[in-house]
């Protein structure tokens, strides 16, 4: 398919679509964080080409959404964990359970409810264990990764270099507090940030909306924190196919992280905006003194 909207008629369809239902005019405005002139004048280019009738979004519309549409989602749950050992030496991360649910559930669950169907799983520390998620999640298919004990999260994405295109790839071990950021619809690529004043962790800079230099290894001020949230567009999972498979192949590529091949060492070729969320939809346990901080039970 074609995709044939501006990035303005996108979000305004792209709200309606969600909402499947007329939305107020404060809420839609909200929803798209646009001036009430914009929201006003996109909704009436919609209506003219018959995308939208009488505020609701039409059969047309939702087929006008289609090529935007997010394929599938990818999940990176192949490594140990150390800096959450002891609960990591029997059980691999993203299984571990926090207020007695797994941390994955909720990323998948996020997925499903945004009508993400097709999911897959890159294991390989104690890989026979993500087998319990089929009692719940029939629906998994999983990717092997023989290199997780010798190599760094690229060799996860290159066991999965060839699905990315149309798709989301979450780090499995994020808690997500917030379904919502997770969405049917992109525009183009992007990786999910917060805004920072000031992080000690990996950051970018940002200008107008577009990710312009990964900060490796250090901190920064007024910069974006990643979150290990992005989506890949049709091309851009092409070009990450030949691209990851290049670096992960070159001197030292496998110790790289997956997400420098677009965002370092091939950022020329890529145009990755990011997306925005905050401190309360998303944390990253890190250690087992923040599981234990979050989970009082594991507090003993």
């Amino acid at each position: 398919m074609i995709k044939q909207l501006t990035k303005n008629q996108f979000e305004v369809l792209a709200a309606l679509a969600t909402a499947r239902e007329k939305l107020k005019q404060r809420d839609l405005q909200a929803a798209v964080d646009k001036s009430l002139g914009t929201v006003n004048k996109v909704l009436k280019e919609l209506t003219e080409l018959g995308f939208v009738s009488d505020g609701v979004i039409t059969q047309n519309g939702i087929e006008a959404l289609e090529p935007y549409r997010v394929k599938r989602a990818i999940f990176i749950a192949a490594g140990f964990g150390s800096r959450m050992v002891p609960i990591t030496f029997n059980t691999p991360k993203p299984l571990v359970r926090v207020h007695g649910k797994r941390i994955i559930d909720g990323l998948i669950d996020a997925c499903l409810g945004a009508g993400i169907n097709e999911i897959y799983i890159v294991r390989g520390y104690l890989a026979e264990q993500f087998d319990q998620l089929l009692y719940k999640y029939p629906m998994i298919k999983f990717i092997e990764n023989p290199m997780y004990n010798d190599a760094n999260n690229i060799s996860s994405a290159m066991a999965a270099r060839h699905m990315l295109s149309g798709a989301y790839v979450l780090e499995a071990d994020l808690l997500i507090s917030n379904p919502k950021i997770i969405k049917p619809y992109h525009y183009s690529s992007n990786f999910m940030g917060i805004k920072k004043e000031r992080t000690d962790d990996w950051c970018v800079t940002v200008k107008n909306g577009i990710i312009t230099e990964e900060k490796i290894g250090g901190g920064g001020d007024d910069c974006w924190q990643l979150i290990g949230i992005s989506y890949w567009d049709e091309a851009d999972g092409h070009k990450l196919s030949r691209d990851i498979k290049e670096i992960y192949e070159s001197p030292g590529g496998k110790e790289r992280y997956w997400d420098q091949v677009p965002l370092h060492y091939k950022k020329e070729r890529y145009r990755v905006a990011v997306n925005t969320c905050f401190d309360e939809d998303i944390v990253e346990i890190d250690t087992f003194r923040e599981l234990k901080a979050i989970d009082k039970t594991y507090d003993v």
